[in-house]
């Protein structure tokens, strides 16, 4: 299993829309990088939630249910998209300031590259996180 970090505005789709919808296309990333991690990306792999420029923190995590596919938002066959189902809400949602600070998890590839809207989360790092999110 491998992990990921996935980021949305709340206003553009929210935790709680995913929520609320079950599962959803993972659709609109037109990052070469990112685009990368989405073909990586296996089923039952978990993505860490991030709600960025409102909020700015993990808010919870989704499950990787079906594995890249053609972005229906676009012709341009080298745009893909993943589907991702809710899987757990955070007690304790981790801002970006903590990831910051946080000398285990300041070399994360979001941290370091936070333009990238998928990115890899090391298995070290998820646990770390998943534990900051339910203590």
């Amino acid at each position: 299993m491998n992990y990921w970090l996935i980021k949305s505005e709340p206003s553009a789709y929210s935790f709680e829309q995913l929520k609320a919808d079950k599962s959803t296309a993972w659709t609109g990333v037109r990052n070469y990088a990112a685009r990368n991690n989405l073909r990586a990306m296996k089923k039952g792999d978990i993505c860490l939630y991030y709600h960025s420029n409102e909020g700015k923190c993990i808010v919870g995590s989704a499950k990787v249910i079906k594995e890249a596919y053609q972005d229906p938002t676009t012709t341009d066959t080298n745009w893909v998209c993943v589907d991702v189902q809710f899987h757990q809400a955070f007690k304790n949602p981790i801002t970006l300031e903590q990831l910051k600070a946080d000398a285990d998890l300041k070399n994360m590839q979001f941290v370091r590259i936070g333009r990238l809207s998928v990115s890899t989360v090391l298995k070290k790092e998820f646990h770390k996180l998943f534990k900051m999110g339910f203590n």
